[in-house]
């Protein structure tokens, strides 16, 4: 190859890395904004906060057809199936300075999809915690026996429902 023609893909590579860190960044605020949304019990900001994350998430599924396509330029130029492509592979068909660039953005895209990870988890829990408690109170409301196990492990709970509305008319 020539030197020309190795370094064809690195500007691709390094816009690609940047448009991706672009995006799990606003993917990450959008996910810590809903977290606090979900601690406030704000309904309405969980919601608006699950709108950005499908719109972040749809621009992801372009991101990740744009990947697939610089992988199979990468893969043939590399000589190597696009799933076979590492970043130490791409790094070959970049000068120095673009490598290093290169190693430096995927870390960091790498820190900030682990740290959606994390947070989005979190989220997750919290709601699990929240509806569990609806349901609870649901449960209180309609005068159901709850449905979970009693303090010493028995089954579910056979106690006598708890009245918390006593309306006559």
């Amino acid at each position: 190859m020539n030197a020309l023609h190795q370094h064809s893909l690195a500007p691709e590579i390094l816009r690609h890395l940047d448009a991706q860190m672009d995006s799990a960044r606003r993917l990450l605020a959008s996910i810590l904004d809903q977290g606090k949304a979900i601690r406030r019990q704000d309904v309405e900001g969980v919601m608006a906060r699950l709108a950005d994350i499908k719109t972040e998430m749809d621009l992801r599924g372009r991101l990740e057809t744009e990947r697939g396509t610089i992988l199979t330029r990468a893969g043939a130029e590399l000589g190597v199936q696009p799933a076979g492509v590492t970043l130490e592979g791409l790094t070959t068909l970049m000068s120095p300075a673009e490598a290093d660039l290169a190693r430096t953005r995927s870390a960091e895209l790498r820190g900030l999809l682990d740290e959606i990870a994390r947070e989005h988890g979190v989220n997750r829990a919290l709601m699990r915690q929240e509806l569990a408690f609806l349901d609870h109170l649901m449960r209180l409301i309609g005068q159901e026996t709850d449905a979970g196990y009693t303090p010493n492990g028995q089954g579910p709970s056979a106690q006598s429902p708890h009245r918390v509305l006593d309306l006559q008319a």
